[in-house]
């Protein structure tokens, strides 16, 4: 773990508590990031010993890094929360569902089994079951449905632009979301790509970002995918990494070089990557002039949009997404008042945390809804997830979509 300088840092005033949604809830002081960090501290000094109080305190957290962006310190909330878990794992292990996902996220070749057995067992489990049992707050029969085929074995490992025109190469990082469950969001990302002009190169040794095994403390886990990711993304010749989700964004830009370099590994490569990554909605707003829209639409489509925690706190994209999201003629854009809240999905945080969850959530959805839009547009999977799961069976419902999909839907058709 790191020294003790950074948390000493730590003037107590209070911002964190102020942008902390878990804090927001509970309204409780030890859950606060300025407790955390006592805590931390007082952990790292032997005054006070792991227990299952302490582990419970450390993991009530989104890991959003909202207090990290807010903290006039400069304190990297971020990275210790995320040291200090792994010290939790050695004391007090995982729970059985935790320890599961971390074992299925560890290998690629676990994920693509875990996809096919979860495959399986949606199509006989009995549609009562279905809709009585639930992970967290979703019922079973909300999760997503599994691509038919993983999106990188169906587009292939090279994509050629549409037409005579090559502007370069990029690479796809496709994350386990859109590969194994959301090939909407992957088609889209490919098609306007292509429609741009650009090659794209899909690099099957590709495989978990292994954000959520760092959040889980399985260091030694993550530091396998990250070099096996780091491998297949080493394309010299490519103009751009692209990636769909902020989170696998955030791990490849900021985490890997960062973790590499503090455990001692040689980053050079994972300085490389993350100079190279970027959204795939900023890639569209840099290149906004390349995309040829149909202009025979009857009327405009009513959106509204949710800024995931990591598109927020990690650059304030989510200002230069809704600027974007404006720009679409076809779009009758109507933001909500907690646009940048979070939706208390969190990776695995409405599972273990399902009525702080759920709060969050249903105050998202009512909001959302108020506006009346046909289509509900984020760019993290897990708040898709989350919020799509928590919706109740109400017929007018808006459908959430990345917004590349929506994107995609405008374009004119060459």
């Amino acid at each position: 773990m790191k020294t003790d300088n950074n948390i000493q840092n730590c003037g107590k005033c209070g911002l964190c508590l102020s942008v902390c949604p878990v804090y927001a809830q509970m309204k409780q002081e030890q859950v606060s990031p300025r407790a955390k960090l006592r805590l931390i501290k007082a952990f790292r000094n032997k005054d006070i010993e792991s227990s299952p109080l302490l582990n419970d305190i450390i993991s009530k957290c989104l890991m959003c890094g909202s207090c990290t962006a807010a903290c006039p310190s400069g304190i990297d909330h971020f990275s210790w929360f995320m040291d200090m878990r792994a010290e939790m794992k050695k004391a007090q292990g995982h729970s059985p569902a935790i320890k599961s996902l971390v074992y299925l996220l560890g290998r690629e070749y676990r994920i693509r089994f875990g996809a096919g057995l979860a495959k399986a067992g949606r199509r006989i489990i009995p549609d009562r079951f279905a809709a009585s049992y639930k992970l967290g707050n979703i019922p079973l029969k909300k999760f997503p449905r599994l691509n038919k085929t993983p999106l990188r074995r169906s587009a292939g490992s090279r994509v050629a632009p549409d037409g005579m025109v090559n502007r370069g190469k990029v690479i796809y990082f496709t994350g386990c979301a859109t590969n194994y469950l959301y090939e909407d969001t992957g088609s889209a990302v490919i098609g306007i790509l292509r429609h741009m002009g650009y090659e794209i190169m899909i690099p099957e040794g590709q495989t978990c970002c292994s954000i959520p095994l760092l959040f889980h403390g399985a260091c030694e886990k993550a530091l396998k995918n990250i070099r096996a990711n780091i491998r297949a993304l080493s394309i010299q010749d490519a103009d751009a990494v692209i990636v769909d989700c902020s989170t696998c964004g955030h791990a490849l830009e900021h985490e890997y070089p960062k973790f590499m370099q503090k455990n001692g590994h040689d980053s050079e490569a994972a300085s490389f990557i993350a100079s190279k990554t970027v959204h795939i909605l900023d890639f569209i707003n840099q290149h906004f002039d390349l995309l040829e829209f149909d202009r025979n639409f009857s009327q405009k489509t009513r959106i509204t949009y949710h800024a995931p925690c990591h598109t927020k706190n990690h650059g304030q994209d989510h200002l230069m997404i809704e600027a974007l999201l404006k720009k679409l003629e076809f779009a009758d854009y109507r933001p909500v008042c907690d646009t940048d809240a979070c939706c208390g999905g969190g990776g695995t945080f409405f599972y273990e945390f399902a009525q702080i969850a759920r709060k969050m959530a249903e105050k998202k959805i009512r909001n959302a809804k108020a506006v009346h839009p046909k289509f509900w547009l984020t760019d993290c999977p897990v708040c898709r997830m989350n919020l799509d799961g928590s919706m109740d069976d109400d017929k007018n419902n808006p459908e959430i979509i990345h917004p590349v999909s929506f994107i995609y839907s405008g374009l004119k058709h060459r």
